[in-house]
Order: C-alpha cells, then sequence, then structure tokens
C-alpha cells in the first residue's frame, strides 16, 4: 500500500493517532447510537430488550469498517451506512430501533466530542511532561548568568533559569486554556434536523441529556443540525497558540546552537547522528528545526476553522470535508511537537562557560545600565548619568577597549564611584536582579 500522508509514517505518536483511525471513528459512532438507545429506552419510547440488544452490537467487534464502507459506496452517506451496518447486526426488532428520532450529524458531532475529550486529555498529559522537563531545567540554571538579548543584541545580563521559567510559564497558561476550551469544545447535541427535537418527542430534552450524560460530554444547548463550529474553531485556535509558543522555544535553541553564540545544543548521537551528508562536522538543531516547520502548518488550520462557522440557515456541507482533515491534524501535529520540544529540553546541551565568555566578549558593554544606576544612587541625575554612560560606551567601542577603562577615566564617575564600586557595578553575576526569586516562584506552583 502506497502511503501519501506523512503522518501516515512520519508525524505523531501512536496514542493520538489512534484516536482518529477510521476504526476509532466508528466505534464513537456506534457509542453515540448505543447511548442514544439506552436513553430512548428510559424515556419510555423503545422496549428495553431492543436498547440492550443494540448496545451490545454498537461495536467494531459486530460492525466492521469494511462493511460500513461496502454499504457507504451504494448509499454514499456515511453515517446512514454505520445505521444499516448496525441494524443488520440486530436481532429480533431492535434494528428497526437504531438511530431512532436522530439525525446524521446529532451522531457524527457527539463522536467527535468523543475524539476530542480524549485528545485533549492527550494533549494534557504531553504540556505536563513539557512544563517538567522546562521546570528541570529552570532549577538547575537558576543561578546560570548569561546576556539576554534584545534586537539580537547584548542587553543586560539575566539567567538561563530564567529564560526557561518564561516558558514554563507560558505552558501554564496553554494548560489553563486547554482546560477552559475543553468545557465550551466538548459537547455533543441529540435535537434532530434542525435542533428543535421534534422527532425525538415530548422527552427530547430528557433523552438529550440522558445521551451526553451517558457518554460524558456537555450539551449543545441551542443548535441548529450541528453543534456550533466556533467551537471547533476555538480548539483550532488553542492548539495553533500552543503550537506557536512551541516555535518560539525552539527558535530560541535554534538561535542560542548559531556558532557564533554556541550556548545550548539539542542533543546529538556520537555514535550514528549525522549532521549533513557533505559537512561531516555538523549537528543541526534537526528536531527544533522540525517543530517551527510543523507550527507552520498548523497556523495554517485556523482559517479553515474559522471558514466552517459561517453556514448556510441551519446547515450545509461546506464545513465537512475541511473538518476531516483540519481537527485530526491539528492534534496529531500539535501532540507530536510537544513531545519533540520535551524531548529537545529534557536533553539539552547547556554550556555556561561559553555564555560567560559572550558576556565577556561585550568588554562592560552589557554593564552600562547597572553603572547607570549605580550613579544615580549616588545623587547623579538618571538622564545625566545616561548620557554619561552612552558617551563612555561609544568611545570605549571606538576604541576597542573595556568600558571601565573608559569609565574610570572619567571625573564624574571617579567622584562619585571608588574603584571597589565601579567594580561591583561592573559584576555580571550582580546584576541578575529576582531572576532566582521568579525562577523559585514559577516552578514550585501547581500547573
Amino acid at each position: 500500500m502506497s502511503l501519501l500522508c506523512p503522518i501516515d509514517f512520519r508525524y505523531g505518536r501512536p496514542a493520538m493517532k489512534g484516536l482518529f483511525t477510521e476504526e476509532a471513528r466508528l466505534q464513537r459512532l456506534l457509542e453515540v447510537e448505543a447511548a442514544l438507545a439506552r436513553a430512548q429506552a428510559k424515556a419510555g419510547n423503545i422496549p428495553a430488550e431492543a436498547a440492550k440488544e443494540i448496545a451490545s452490537k454498537a461495536t467494531t467487534r459486530s460492525v466492521s469498517v469494511d462493511r460500513v464502507l461496502e454499504i457507504e459506496k451504494e448509499t454514499r452517506h456515511d453515517v446512514m451506512a454505520v445505521v444499516i451496518a448496525l441494524t443488520e447486526k440486530c436481532g429480533g426488532d431492535a434494528g428497526k430501533y437504531v438511530h431512532l428520532g436522530a439525525t446524521s450529524n446529532d451522531i457524527s458531532d457527539t463522536a467527535t466530542a468523543l475524539q476530542l475529550r480524549d485528545a485533549i486529555r492527550v494533549l494534557d498529559g504531553g504540556l505536563r511532561d513539557l512544563r517538567k522537563a522546562l521546570a528541570d531545567l529552570a532549577k538547575k540554571h537558576r543561578n546560570t548568568v548569561m546576556l539576554g538579548r534584545t534586537h539580537g543584541q547584548a542587553a543586560v545580563p539575566m539567567t538561563f533559569g530564567l529564560k526557561i521559567a518564561v516558558f514554563v510559564s507560558e505552558i501554564d497558561r496553554h494548560i489553563v486554556r486547554l482546560h477552559e476550551a475543553a468545557a465550551r469544545v466538548v459537547v455533543g447535541k441529540m435535537s434532530g434536523a434542525v435542533g428543535t427535537g421534534a422527532a425525538l418527542g415530548p422527552k427530547a430534552g430528557e433523552i438529550e441529556r440522558a445521551v451526553m450524560e451517558d457518554l460524558g460530554v456537555g450539551i449543545e444547548e441551542a443548535a441548529t443540525q450541528i453543534v456550533g463550529r466556533d467551537r471547533y474553531a476555538e480548539f483550532v485556535a488553542v492548539l495553533a497558540n500552543l503550537s506557536t509558543s512551541l516555535d518560539k522555544f525552539c527558535t530560541e535553541v535554534r538561535n542560542l546552537q548559531r556558532t557564533e553564540i554556541g550556548e545550548v545544543a539539542e542533543a546529538f548521537d556520537e555514535k550514528g547522528q549525522v549532521g549533513s551528508s557533505t559537512m561531516a562536522q555538523k549537528e543541526n538543531p534537526v528536531t527544533s528545526e522540525n517543530v517551527c516547520s510543523l507550527a507552520r502548518v498548523v497556523r495554517g488550520f485556523v482559517v479553515p476553522a474559522y471558514e466552517n462557522v459561517p453556514l448556510w440557515h441551519e446547515r450545509d456541507l461546506t464545513n465537512s470535508a475541511s473538518e476531516r482533515i483540519v481537527l485530526p491534524h491539528s492534534a496529531v501535529l500539535v501532540d507530536d511537537m510537544v513531545a519533540k520540544t520535551t524531548d529537545v529540553f529534557r536533553n539539552l546541551r547547556v554550556y555556561p562557560e561559553r555564555m560567560r565568555e559572550n558576556i565577556e566578549a561585550t568588554k562592560g558593554q552589557v554593564m552600562a545600565e547597572a553603572v547607570m544606576i549605580a550613579l544615580v544612587a549616588k545623587g547623579l541625575g538618571r538622564q545625566e548619568a545616561h548620557r554619561l554612560v552612552r558617551d563612555a560606551a561609544m568611545e570605549a567601542r571606538k576604541r576597542g577597549v573595556h568600558l571601565k577603562e573608559v569609565l574610570a577615566s572619567n571625573p564624574t564617575v571617579k567622584k562619585l564611584l571608588s574603584v571597589k564600586e565601579l567594580e561591583a557595578a561592573m559584576d555580571p553575576d550582580r546584576y541578575v536582579g529576582r531572576s532566582a526569586e521568579i525562577v523559585d516562584s514559577i516552578v514550585s506552583r501547581r500547573a
């Protein structure tokens, strides 16, 4: 069999991919049909024995994917094919009660709720693994001093632990977003062709509630023929937002692994991994680059997800085809990205010595702010101190000397700061502020 989609053979983890196979989808559809039968029996609309028989046969052990596909070729309707296949397996008169009172999307949208519920659980587990990997790294390097950079240039000192704590905090927000969205995303419906529930009879509301309670999902409180697609759009948007954070984290690794920076590097298998087919020396951040590449695809799913919200009247079919692609691909790719990002940071090589070298290579320029603050503490006006240090920094760069050399010869500086005080002001280890405190606060809180 020739495989076309890279998700089939290259991307994605088994647990998440397993939620979206044809067999898994069929099983969810059958579970909804079983729940409907039980609810109808509870409401007194069908015999209890019929409901029991339907539920016992509503499994892929009885109803096969092959049989459903065979029927679909004739009916050209996916849900009706499931209904017919299930009816065939039910003994006695039970078959005539299959799908009673329901429309196709009552079954398919509620089945989607089951898939999305399980997908969110898998994503939550992956995010918590990633958070732990990041938190462990932040704790380990809470006091590892490095350059902070703005506009791609050296700014002031910070700690590597603080940099990673920022990522931990971001993941915490994504965990919250995912849980908040779940309450709106994981909903089904059992209200018929245009949401009135007419075909279910006077106990329609009772039946719908019973089905959703049975399955453990929420209820679309006011439906058309379908669950509101704003819900699915939110799910995809949450995943796109998450994918962008992963892109951000891995972009940082890629930048810090640049030859001229060299402060961190992805793990590299010395025994067999190859960085380049021609440049034998290469150790490339390939996993981080893979995450960044996949993030572009996930963000691309946001537009069709939103395009699926405005449908004609109570529904049309323009959302259907794209959802078959967008929902599973978004979930599978983001889960894959989370796992890869976890692997990157769990095994990240960190080089504190190179971080120190890069600070020293600035010849004191990154301590300009610290000197300015020290001068202000001695009574010099903030603007005057800024101008003094700026001029000194420019002179030091022009002459190619250390900033301390120029400052030490400045009359105002000599008057206000002793040699020892100037040296203290230019010590990177003494100018990382609350870095360690922030790391401790972030990593210790409960996700």
